[in-house]
């Protein structure tokens, strides 16, 4: 079998194109957690703490170094622990909204496994 053929076969099966639609939309959605941490969340959780803004936290470890013309000849370096934080809460939230949806997914296949066990039994 040619290589195209055999590349062809495998991209029309039902597993290749689900898995692609899964990975673009997965994609989108960590699009739309990004937006809801970095510009919903996080913002009303700064301004609780006392006006912080997450993504500009820091821990300098060695600070930027300026040429004489007041440009940073060596820019700073930093541990942006803020940043860090933003994505872990992104992490969470994926994380449990693919939880929660592998969860209604099995209960789904549970039911209908359930309803064929009937059939095949003559229950009603």
């Amino acid at each position: 079998m040619g290589f195209i053929k055999e590349f062809t076969d495998f991209a029309v099966k039902g597993n290749a194109l689900d898995l692609a639609v899964g990975v673009i939309i997965g994609a989108a959605f960590g699009k739309v957690v990004n937006s809801i941490v970095s510009d919903i969340f996080m913002p009303p959780l700064g301004w609780a703490i006392g006006g912080v803004n997450f993504n500009e936290l820091q821990w300098v470890i060695r600070p930027a170094v300026e040429a004489k013309d007041g440009v940073a000849a060596q820019a700073a370096v930093a541990i942006r622990y803020g940043a860090f934080v933003d994505t872990i809460i992104q992490f969470l939230i994926i994380a449990f909204s693919v939880f929660v949806a592998i969860k209604f997914l099995n209960k789904l296949a549970n039911l209908r496994n359930l309803e064929e066990l009937k059939k095949l039994s003559g229950m009603k």
